[in-house]
């Protein structure tokens, strides 16, 4: 008898968001949740849930419907501010929760980030040497859906050099000065380790020597895609899997200053500043962040805007005394990142400061999502009976 045939291994599907019917008895911590407090954090998102990139099937059903979302946050508006009571009775009569999945699989991952702060100058000088560099306004970016409809939604950046369309500088040559002469410094800084940590953040505080300080947040990227550089250092047996936090990456980079440029410039990602004006970072959305209440998520599956129901548990940070506990609470997509990627995927702003940035270091939790659906707008696209097909 003939020996089995080997078969080639079945194509992974690709990530799909999809949503099961929920009750708002169903979510964690529902009834003990300061609701009143999460109001304020959707009306700054009114007016911006069509935002985003255009495949996201929950986008476009929002776009056919404008009149709901004006409708919702008029009422939004005319709730008593404070009034927790009003305010769960207004999200239960208006929203209907849906519970999230990649393809049935309910649990994903939550990371966190923070806002840092870093010690800067206005001149390059002494110690301070590492630029901010502010877009440089010479990146061109090809929607690749204008040339293949199966391509919708994709995009990549680079610029003409020698008569071609070419990638666009990464972040080895724009370390190296391929920048350089072109008076795109915000500000200089004395510590490449926390430069590369802001652009991980996408938003941070720069504080000169005269005291002032200067919010900076995220204006454009290269257009390489963000390379996690813990994997890196797990790859060259530096760290364990299970040792690998912002913290212990951190320091490993600051211990080997002459290896640490090789691992850092793996992530080929570079991410250009702007000055923002307000009290609190900016997210993709246009809108301030809230800690503790905005989610950056994968604009490809999901909108800006939209209200979800988020269940973690938050780690542990020794160094300021916190024990690892359950965290539950109503969040609203107001942001993205480089890593964030698939649809039950998630990082939580946790503001400024030592706490937020000794939790948010350590974050890699599971993560279980529900979407708060407007209740006028009946089931969401990705709900069972209303998938698009595999």
């Amino acid at each position: 008898m003939r020996g089995a045939e080997r078969r080639a291994p079945a194509p992974e599907l690709a990530a799909r968001l999809d949503f099961a019917p929920a009750s708002f008895e169903e979510l964690p911590g529902w009834r003990a949740e300061r609701h009143a407090e999460a109001i304020p954090v959707l009306l700054a998102s009114c007016g911006r849930l069509t935002a985003g990139v255009a495949g996201s099937p929950l986008r476009a059903a929002l776009a056919a419907a404008p009149e709901v979302s004006r409708r919702l946050c008029a009422a939004a508006r005319a709730l008593p501010a404070g009034d927790a009571e009003a305010a769960r009775a207004w999200l239960e009569r208006e929203l209907v929760p849906w519970a999230a999945s990649n393809r049935g699989v309910r649990q994903g991952l939550l990371t966190g980030y923070y806002e840092p702060e870093l010690a800067a100058r206005r001149r390059r000088g002494g110690r301070f040497v590492h630029p901010l560099y502010r877009d440089p306004g010479d990146r061109v970016v090809v929607d690749l859906g204008e040339f293949k409809q199966d391509l919708a939604g994709r995009r990549i950046t680079g610029l003409v050099r020698g008569g071609r369309f070419r990638p666009y500088f990464d972040r080895a040559e724009i370390e190296g000065g391929a920048l350089g002469g072109r008076r795109l410094e915000l500000a200089w800084v004395e510590d490449p380790v926390a430069l590369f940590f802001l652009q991980i953040q996408g938003s941070g505080r720069l504080r000169f020597e005269d005291g002032s300080l200067l919010r900076v947040g995220y204006a454009a990227q290269n257009g390489h895609d963000y390379l996690a550089i813990g994997r890196v250092l797990i790859e060259r047996g530096e760290l364990a899997r299970e040792e690998v936090s912002l913290q212990t990456i951190r320091a490993w980079l600051r211990a080997r200053p002459a290896e640490a440029a090789e691992v850092m410039n793996a992530n080929r990602s570079y991410v250009f500043f702007r000055v923002l004006a307000g009290g609190a970072p900016e997210g993709a959305a246009g809108v301030e962040l809230t800690a503790g209440r905005s989610l950056a998520v994968d604009p490809s599956h999901w909108a800006y805007g939209l209200p979800l129901w988020l269940e973690t548990v938050l780690p542990e940070a020794p160094e300021i005394g916190r024990a690892a506990a359950p965290f539950a609470a109503l969040v609203v997509a107001q942001d993205t990142g480089g890593a964030i990627r698939g649809p039950v995927r998630g990082d939580l702003f946790l503001g400024p400061g030592e706490a937020a940035e000794a939790i948010a270091g350590r974050m890699k939790q599971p993560l279980t999502l529900w979407l708060l659906w407007p209740r006028a707008l009946g089931a969401p696209p990705g709900a069972a009976g209303h998938r698009m097909a595999p």
